[in-house]
């Protein structure tokens, strides 16, 4: 296990299936330092909870609307100082947003939620090794990169690349043990007996978005959303990337340009 000397913000960027999980869980293995933030998590974690935010996230979910940026945000926000990565140096009082509500409806006026996101506050963050953290799910957009940056600057953006064809036959070979998220492929991680878990020997599924048809539709959609995305962050001189036809070939490259880096070897 390699040590960090500061702390390492990421964000990954890749089609669908090229194995953003994958690397991310063995970046975190290599650097224990590194945590996960989930946006979808911390979403389900406050309606979950019933803080006001999650109550009103679940009352918009619920009507099939979608969730606002500056609600992401906030959790973000949230999360980053209940950890002590994040201060405002405004000594705004953070969000309460992990104490539960009994309501079932949101009060009418909840100024953790009526009044509108503001970033106008200045916040100091941490720069520790153990403030190093993989942020996934948001941002998925040039407009939310930006909102981001006034909360926190990222200080590596990651795009992954994987021929299509390959990707293509990873997803339609994938199998599934939804109770504890196994996933087998076929032609290169094949469960010891077809079809069954190897550890429990339950049945196997697939999952219902992987299909040539639902994957070149999220491909179309990641295209569109992706570029500008990139080019943002291209643009802070922390866009890096890498190319591979497997995961097994991304990881060494991506462990060398991590060491060059974040660890003390790279810092002396």
């Amino acid at each position: 296990m390699a040590q960090l000397s500061r702390a390492a913000r990421l964000i990954l960027v890749g089609a669908p299936g090229v194995g953003k999980g994958t690397q991310a869980e063995r970046l975190m293995k290599r650097y224990p330092q590194i945590s996960q933030l989930s946006s979808g998590d911390l979403l389900r974690n406050n309606v979950r909870s019933r803080t006001p935010l999650g109550i009103q996230a679940e009352k918009i979910m619920k009507t099939g609307g979608l969730v606002p940026d500056t609600t992401i945000l906030r959790l973000i926000l949230n999360e980053l100082t209940i950890r002590g990565w994040l201060a405002s140096e405004d000594h705004v009082r953070p969000l309460v947003l992990n104490s539960s509500s009994t309501a079932s409806t949101p009060p009418d006026a909840d100024t953790y939620i009526t009044t509108p996101f503001s970033l106008e506050s200045q916040y100091s963050y941490s720069n520790s090794p153990n403030a190093s953290f993989i942020l996934d799910g948001f941002p998925r957009t040039a407009a939310q990169a930006s909102q981001l940056d006034e909360l926190i600057p990222m200080n590596l953006v990651i795009h992954f690349s994987t021929p299509k064809d390959i990707i293509l036959d990873r997803i339609c070979n994938r199998w599934v043990h939804p109770p504890s998220g196994r996933v087998y492929n076929t032609t290169f991680n094949a469960p010891k007996e077809v079809g069954k878990d190897d550890i429990t020997g339950e049945q196997l599924v697939r999952r219902d978005d992987d299909s040539p048809e639902v994957w070149e539709a999220r491909l179309k959609k990641f295209e569109e959303t992706s570029q500008p995305l990139l080019e943002h962050y291209e643009k802070q001189g922390i866009l890096w990337r890498v190319q591979g036809n497997s995961s097994d070939e991304i990881s060494p490259k991506l462990f060398a340009e991590f060491d060059r880096r974040f660890t003390a070897t790279a810092a002396a």
